[in-house]
């Protein structure tokens, strides 16, 4: 298993683009500088009236697929 940590800051209005799927896929720089996509709809249950602010820890599997997205701080 892969695990990335990052830092995410996105407003209300941002992310109500991803949460009525009009944007599909979140890019994120984690802490080592790569680039990391994963689908929008894992960040649903992080949104809340000031949009999404912290830490992450996002984990794939050995073939690059989802396992899970938490929020660290």
């Amino acid at each position: 298993m892969q695990e990335y940590f990052f830092t995410i800051y996105l407003t209300y209005d941002q992310c109500m683009q991803y949460y009525q799927g009009n944007i599909k896929y979140i890019q994120v720089t984690e802490d080592t500088g790569k680039r990391i996509r994963f689908p929008a709809v894992h960040i649903r249950k992080f949104v809340s009236s000031l949009g999404i602010r912290g830490r992450f820890r996002l984990c794939l599997d050995g073939q690059n697929g989802f396992v899970s997205l938490e929020k660290i701080t």
